[in-house]
């Protein structure tokens, strides 16, 4: 049986309102018990964010919803100039923060972009890892010749999560922030960091007649929850013996007291492993497919914090796929850290840069501290 190529034709991406700065965040998010954050500072220092988007006013006003800022970045990169969409057979929509449990992201994300019709759609769930989950999905259909086009997104919509009123006062953390940079991961760390935002990638078994086009290679995933206890949690409560307890076993009130619905990790299970683990599975994608780093022309891991930068770069040159600083691509300093949505907007502002020349070979990196999860992906410019 033979099987498709498979191409990215084009990008899109789409933020809500306008980048907000390190000064203008609590602005925003709101002042914790009306003082300023103490932690902010130090939080800043080390994930190297600049600026971020929020879909909110300044009194904390909701602008969009999640899955209508994954419609703009859709409805965008199936634009084709003549007023009527391009023809799609497949949505797939990946995010960490759909607006609601039930129906779907991604059926919520076709409702509002009509215009393409009945189609199939599909919703990976996950964090980060997500939206890669939903480029397999698509690039698996197109492969096999299931669908001839597809529409693949990853978004997220934190802000709503960040404001005041969700956080308790944590100031008296800051000398612990001080000695050990972690901590900050706990919590309040995620307020300084986490951001709003969409992207899409438009996929076929045709490349471009005009313009370049990304292969897409392969795809390669890894999950080490058979050995690792979750991380990164929400909606429940991580218990003394590593479980989680499920917001559904508790009362509303605890719901509320024990701040339940909240994002948390548990930082020492992120300092020892996240990294690590992340070395040995792109080790071994690397070698499966017979891909020397070397042969790399642009890297573009997903970092929630610049923090991790030197990790990343010194495990890379421990396991003999070391890759130059100067090969990386990252924006997490001008967007912030969009989780499932990161690595689709790296590769959109990458695609239209103009920097890219055919041949090119991109590698990408997503981890995901929730339960350690990776994905890996090779795309050649052709």
């Amino acid at each position: 049986m033979s099987f498709n190529e498979v191409y990215i034709t084009n990008t899109s991406s789409f933020f809500p309102n306008n980048p907000i700065s390190n000064d203008e965040m609590e602005e925003f998010l709101g002042y914790i018990n009306g003082q300023p954050s103490k932690s902010k500072r130090i939080v800043l220092r080390n994930n190297g964010i600049k600026n971020r988007y929020y879909a909110l006013t300044k009194d904390r006003k909701v602008t969009h919803t999640n899955a209508e800022i994954t419609a703009m970045a859709v409805k965008s990169v199936i634009a084709n100039g003549n007023g009527k969409p391009k023809h799609i057979d497949l949505l797939s929509c990946g995010t960490s923060t759909p607006d609601q449990m039930m129906p779907s992201h991604g059926v919520m994300v076709h409702g509002l972009v009509p215009q393409i019709g009945a189609i199939e759609v599909v919703s990976p769930a996950g964090v980060c890892c997500a939206s890669m989950h939903a480029l397999k999905y698509a690039y698996m259909a197109v492969k096999t010749g299931d669908a001839q086009t597809a529409v693949a997104t990853g978004s997220e919509r934190f802000s709503t999560s960040l404001v005041s009123d969700v956080f308790e006062d944590e100031a008296q953390k800051l000398k612990e922030l001080e000695e050990n940079p972690y901590i900050s991961f706990e919590k309040e760390f995620l307020r300084w960091m986490l951001s709003d935002g969409a992207a899409a990638f438009f996929m076929s078994n045709k490349k471009n007649e005009n313009g370049l086009s990304l292969r897409v290679e392969w795809l390669e995933g890894v999950s080490y929850a058979n050995e690792m206890e979750a991380c990164m949690y929400s909606a429940s409560e991580k218990m003394k013996d590593g479980s989680l307890k499920s917001y559904m076993e508790f009362t509303h009130d605890e719901v509320i007291n024990k701040s339940v619905l909240s994002i948390k990790q548990d930082v020492k299970l992120l300092s020892e492993n996240i990294v690590p683990l992340g070395g040995v599975g792109l080790k071994a994608a690397l070698e499966k497919h017979g891909v020397k780093s070397s042969e790399i022309d642009y890297f573009l891991p997903h970092m929630s914090s610049e923090f991790f930068k030197d990790k990343i770069f010194k495990r890379l040159i421990e396991n003999d796929t070391a890759i130059p600083y100067e090969k990386w691509f990252v924006n997490l300093t001008t967007v912030g850290n969009v989780g499932a949505a990161s690595v689709y907007l790296m590769v959109d502002e990458l695609f239209h840069s103009g920097r890219l020349k055919v041949g090119d070979k991109i590698l990408l990196l997503v981890p995901e501290s929730a339960r350690f999860s990776y994905m890996y992906s090779l795309l050649t410019v052709c």
